[in-house]
C-alpha cells in the first residue's frame, strides 16, 4: 500500500485562489517585507473579506466559516510568501476575535466581530511593557474600577500597528493579591479615548510598525472586559498560542528567499547544499505549523507546541536571511528592501517571545525537566 502526501484537490484549489489574490494585492496596494506586520491596507482588508479570507476559522454561529485551522495556514502563506499586505486585519482575525468569541459577551460579539469579518476595524495587542517583555505575569499597567469604567494608567511597548489601530486588546492588572499572574483582565480599549498617546518606535531598518502606547487616567467602560476579572492569564496563553505558531513565523521573508534564489549559483555545490538546507527547513517549518493547525501534538493553539514551533521557525529566518546576504553580495546593500530584509533578521526571535524563553517553555512544559534551583 502506499501512501498519498498531496494535499485533497479542495485544499489546492483554494492555495491557487490564494495565490492569485495574493499576488494582485501585492501589485496593486504594495508588496511589502514582513507584510503581515508592515503591510497595512485597509482596502486589501476588504479584498480578503470579500473572499472569505477573514475568519475562515471562527465558529459560523459567530460570522466565521467554520473551516479547519489548516486552511487559514495554506491562505496566509500564500498571503505573506506574496508580500501581500495583510496587517489591517491580521491581528483580530489571528488572536481577538478568536478571544472575544470564546470568552466574551453577548453584546461584545455582536459589538466587534462583525467589523472583523468586514474587514474594516483594525486591532494592535497590548501585551508587553518595558519591564515586562517575555514575563507577562509582571506587567504593571493598571486597571482601577471606578463605578461602571476602569480608569487604565500605564505603558505598552512593543506594541505592533497601534498607530493605524482602532481598539487596543489591553491586558491591565486588576488585581494586587496573590502570583503575579492573578489579577490580570483584557479589556477592549477604543484607541479614540482620551488619555490615549501613541508613539512609533523606528527600529534600525526605519520600519515603524513597532509603537509605545501610554494610558493616562483613560476611562473604559466597564462592558469592555473580556471574560472574568482578575482571570485573564489563561485566556492570554490561550492567544499566545495562535500567535507563535502560525505560518507568520516561518514564511516573512520568504520574498527575499525567494530572490536571492534566483541569483544563485546553483551549479556550486556549497550553494546547492545551502538551498537544499534552506528547502529542508521550510518543508519541516511547514509541518510543525500544520500540525498544530490540525491539533496535533500539545493541541491546536497551545502555547506549549506552538514554542517549539516558532524556536525553529524563526531561526530558519535568520538562516534565510544570512543565505541572501552570502549570495547577493554587494546587492544586498543596495536599495531599501534587501538591505532591511537582512538586517531586521535578529528580531525574529525576539519579538513574539525570545528564543531563550521558548526553549524554557519546551523544557518544563513539553519534557518535563526540573527548573534550576534559585
Amino acid at each position: 500500500m502506499s501512501l498519498d502526501f498531496s494535499m485533497p484537490l479542495e485544499w489546492q484549489q483554494l492555495r491557487a485562489r490564494a495565490r492569485a489574490v495574493a499576488q494582485a494585492g501585492a501589485a496593486h496596494y504594495g508588496r511589502c517585507s514582513d507584510s503581515w506586520i508592515n503591510g497595512h491596507s485597509r482596502e486589501f482588508s476588504r479584498v480578503l473579506a470579500a473572499e472569505g479570507f477573514i475568519g475562515m476559522t471562527w465558529p459560523r454561529a459567530h460570522g466565521g466559516a467554520g473551516r479547519p485551522g489548516i486552511e487559514r495556514v495554506i491562505m496566509a502563506e500564500e498571503m505573506i510568501s506574496a508580500g501581500a499586505p495583510v496587517a489591517a486585519c491580521w491581528f483580530a482575525d489571528r488572536q481577538m476575535g478568536p478571544s472575544i468569541y470564546s470568552y466574551g459577551t453577548q453584546a461584545q460579539k455582536d459589538e466587534f466581530l462583525p467589523s472583523m469579518l468586514s474587514g474594516e476595524a483594525s486591532w494592535c495587542i497590548g501585551m508587553s511593557e518595558p519591564d515586562a517583555g517575555s514575563d507577562l505575569a509582571s506587567l504593571k499597567t493598571s486597571a482601577r474600577r471606578d463605578g461602571d469604567q476602569y480608569i487604565v494608567n500605564g505603558q505598552k511597548i512593543w506594541t505592533s500597528g497601534a498607530a493605524d489601530a482602532d481598539y487596543c486588546y489591553a491586558i491591565c492588572r486588576t488585581g494586587g493579591d496573590g502570583p503575579p499572574h492573578r489579577g490580570l483582565s483584557e479589556l477592549i480599549v477604543p484607541m479614540s479615548l482620551d488619555g490615549i498617546e501613541v508613539r512609533q518606535v523606528r527600529d534600525m531598518v526605519a520600519n515603524t510598525h513597532f509603537c509605545e502606547i501610554f494610558f493616562s487616567d483613560v476611562r473604559v467602560p466597564v462592558r469592555n472586559l473580556v471574560g472574568a476579572e482578575g482571570a485573564a492569564f489563561a485566556q492570554t496563553m490561550v492567544q499566545l498560542g495562535f500567535e507563535r505558531g502560525g505560518i507568520d513565523r516561518l514564511v516573512s521573508n520568504r520574498p527575499l528567499y525567494d530572490l536571492a534564489l534566483e541569483h544563485a549559483d546553483l551549479s556550486d555545490p556549497s550553494t546547492r547544499q545551502q538551498v537544499a538546507a534552506i528547502e529542508t527547513g521550510y518543508r519541516l517549518g511547514r509541518l510543525m505549523v500544520y500540525r498544530g493547525a490540525m491539533g496535533v501534538g500539545s493541541g491546536s493553539g497551545s502555547a506549549d507546541y506552538s514554542a517549539g514551533t516558532k524556536a525553529f521557525c524563526t531561526e530558519h529566518q535568520q538562516r534565510v536571511a544570512q543565505f541572501a546576504a552570502r549570495v547577493l553580495g554587494p546587492a544586498a546593500c543596495v536599495g531599501e528592501t534587501v538591505p532591511a530584509a537582512v538586517c531586521y533578521a535578529p528580531a525574529y526571535t525576539i519579538q513574539g517571545g525570545t528564543s531563550i524563553i521558548m526553549r524554557n517553555i519546551i523544557a518544563e512544559r513539553i519534557l518535563g525537566l526540573p527548573r534550576e534551583p534559585r
